[in-house]
């Protein structure tokens, strides 16, 4: 077992996607196409919108902040909350109060129903 402090780890700035106050630290990989980030997005900060390479959930473990998938429409999330976004949506995310979330991508994610 390693224990993992998010409050500890040292993220640097996601460069792509016109993204701006945004950072990341790669949590896990392994095989078979699988990620797992921890992502912080400072108050007034975005990653802006782009193609999803695999299929996503966006978990938001602190803090509030909105996403917007194929529409563009912006849905208020906070803590506790996440958004699944397909491969291949056109997706932004960002806050105007800063948040920290976990994101995993899969190549072939699918929601499970409720």
């Amino acid at each position: 077992m390693k224990l993992l402090d998010l409050r500890q780890t040292a993220t640097g700035p996601i460069l792509g996607y016109d993204s701006v106050r945004a950072s990341s630290a790669l949590l896990a990989d392994g095989s078979g196409e699988a990620h797992f980030w921890y992502v912080r997005i400072e108050p007034g900060g975005e990653i802006g919108r782009h193609e999803a390479g695999f299929g996503q959930l966006f978990l938001v473990v602190e803090g509030s902040g909105w996403a917007s998938g194929g529409d563009g429409e912006r849905v208020a999330i906070s803590e506790g909350q996440g958004v699944w976004i397909a491969r291949g949506e056109h997706h932004a995310k960002g806050s105007t109060t800063g948040l920290t979330a976990l994101i995993v991508q899969v190549r072939d994610l699918e929601p499970r129903s409720e």
